[in-house]
């Protein structure tokens, strides 16, 4: 990158903003700001960040992801999801930073049954995905030459998310049921960011790109594989149980994509980061997670 980049990182408590801080290299300066220290909705406390730190490039991974909620939170869904974004967008073109936003695969319905391109039609079936389609929306409006990038399924070490609740539910129970009907790609949060930074250096890229692991599986099968790479590395100790059942049986307030499977072959080339197999990531996070736990 040359001279070192300034980068300004917001979501900073969150599973990526966490991964992004672990992966920074040594040629970049990284300020990252949590929701506390910064309100992304509010134009002016942006402005004046934007002016203080004066960086090259803004990374927004913050955003109101919960999705059931979203369902009767919807105001602060959009105002997280849709206004910030592109207040934040607003901001770096006022201030000639350049802008990477996270999205998500919400934006899609599911209908599809082969892997969605950048480019394919959005229809969000609730709330979170219809805020997070308007923060595109709004980000592309204030800034076109702003790099998006949609995701889906993202885990870490950190925070709450499906591996850890599988992990605490299988060291609770001797049988679970798992969602088999929906089919996606999990995404470990630590490549994530290490395609953000693959993204960050190739300052020549805009527009929409997707990332996530490379693969496909249900819920259900990504459960089996938890529980399975889990024994090998002794975080659990006792067998579980795990079945196979239909979304139905397991009703919440937002619907979810049936098919959520995102095409990365743009961002592969583009990026220039090969993707790696999901359940090799999760191998890896697990690791990562027994190494935190023993530290």
């Amino acid at each position: 990158m040359g001279l070192k980049q300034k980068v300004l990182v917001l979501g900073a408590g969150g599973q990526l903003g966490r991964e992004l801080q672990r992966t920074v290299a040594a040629d970049v300066e990284c300020i990252a700001m949590t929701r506390a220290q910064l309100d992304i909705a509010d134009a002016a406390a942006v402005a004046a960040c934007l002016t203080e730190v004066a960086p090259q490039l803004v990374v927004n991974a913050a955003a109101y992801t919960a999705v059931d909620k979203a369902e009767s939170e919807a105001a602060a869904a959009h105002r997280g999801n849709a206004e910030a974004p592109g207040v934040v967008a607003a901001a770096c073109a006022a201030h000639a930073a350049r802008f990477i936003h996270i999205s998500t695969d919400f934006v899609f319905d599911g209908s599809a049954s082969q892997p969605y391109l950048p480019e394919s039609a959005t229809a969000p079936l609730g709330e979170y995905g219809r805020s997070k389609l308007e923060g595109e929306l709004a980000v592309q409006r204030a800034m076109p030459e702003a790099l998006i990038l949609r995701t889906g399924w993202v885990y870490s070490s950190f925070g709450g998310n499906f591996v850890k609740t599988m992990l605490r539910l299988m060291g609770e129970r001797d049988e679970l049921g798992v969602v088999s009907d929906q089919v996606g790609t999990p995404t470990w949060a630590h490549g994530l960011a290490q395609a953000v930074w693959a993204a960050a250096e190739r300052p020549q890229l805009y527009g929409i790109y997707h990332w996530s692991d490379a693969g496909v599986c249900s819920w259900y099968d990504f459960a089996v594989a938890i529980y399975e790479e889990a024994l090998a590395l002794d975080l659990l100790s006792k067998p579980v149980k795990i079945r196979p059942i239909a979304a139905a049986e397991y009703p919440t307030p937002a619907q979810r994509p049936a098919y959520s499977v995102l095409d990365k072959t743009s961002s592969w080339r583009d990026f220039a980061v090969e993707g790696v197999h999901w359940r090799q990531q999760l191998r890896e996070m697990l690791k990562d997670y027994k190494e935190l736990a023993d530290a």
